[in-house]
């Protein structure tokens, strides 16, 4: 079997998205297809807070082939703009944590759409840092090509 298909039929016993995936654990799914399937999220932070996961169990991101991801993300629109228009939200944000020091609580990958509405509560912190030209460029050597 070679790396990529063993990746597409990956699971952990233990892990609760593949128990949902599995069917051993029920959910509100919206959406399923061969790659991924998307349901509701038990713990909420809007009406209409979904999680969009992958059918093979990867830890994080980069732990998914970029034919996987592509796979997977292919349906976020579609299942972000089936959630907005039911709860007539004109926005959303989709969010993605990988490792627990990112907020990561589910080891496998998992993708938040989150409908957003003016005066939500649910705030936005994004605590931006300026940096000098040539910082940004001793960064940029140190982390190469890619």
């Amino acid at each position: 079997m070679s790396t990529e298909s063993a990746i597409r039929t990956t699971t952990d016993a233990n892990c609760i998205f593949c128990k949902i995936v599995a069917g051993q654990i029920p959910c509100h799914r919206l959406f399923e297809d061969g790659d991924a399937i998307a349901f509701l999220d038990i713990a909420p932070l809007a009406d209409g807070h979904a999680l969009l996961v992958p059918k093979a169990h990867a830890g994080r991101l980069e732990d998914l082939p970029p034919d996987v991801v592509g796979a997977v993300t292919a349906s976020l629109g579609r299942v972000a703009a089936a959630v907005m228009k039911a709860v007539g939200a004109p926005g959303y944000n989709v969010l993605q944590n990988n490792g627990a020091v990112a907020g990561q609580v589910v080891p496998h990958v998992h993708f938040h759409i989150i409908p957003r509405s003016a005066n939500d509560g649910l705030g936005f912190r994004w605590n931006a840092q300026q940096r000098a030209p040539e910082q940004l460029a001793a960064l940029r050597s140190k982390i190469g090509e890619i």
